[in-house]
């Protein structure tokens, strides 16, 4: 259930974010087929977070240090544009343009999905 919630919630803010920010396109006919591929987008974007974030922060742990940490917000662009080439290679009509668009639509993922965990997050005691 607690995945379903992080993919809901990554789904929210990914739907944001191709709102707010030019370059970062869903595309698809009806509503449901747009939610339908964030759905799966939030998922791809998961699994990316998930496998290749603890990696790069270990080998870039002296980037993160030297940045005070804003390095990441470089990583979660780059995790955004590769998964929006893993979407397009799965042909998922999920794309962002180019690095501006990512960089400022992790911005707001991150916000939205931090805002949206702060009113659903419980015990986490399983």
């Amino acid at each position: 259930m607690k995945i379903l919630v992080r993919v809901l919630i990554s789904a929210i803010a990914l739907w944001v974010a191709a709102a707010v920010v030019d370059g970062i396109d869903v595309r698809g006919g009806s509503t449901g087929e747009k939610v339908l591929t964030l759905l799966v987008v939030a998922v791809i974007f998961g699994i990316i977070n998930a496998v290749l974030k603890p990696v790069i922060k270990v080998l870039g742990c002296v980037f993160y240090i030297v940045t005070l940490g804003l390095i990441a917000l470089v990583v979660n662009a780059g995790l955004l544009m590769l998964t929006s080439w893993v979407a397009g290679e799965l042909d998922v009509p999920f794309h962002v343009e180019w690095f501006w668009p990512a960089f400022w639509g992790a911005i707001i993922i991150g916000v939205v999905s931090w805002l949206l965990n702060l009113f659903v997050a419980g015990d986490d005691r399983d």
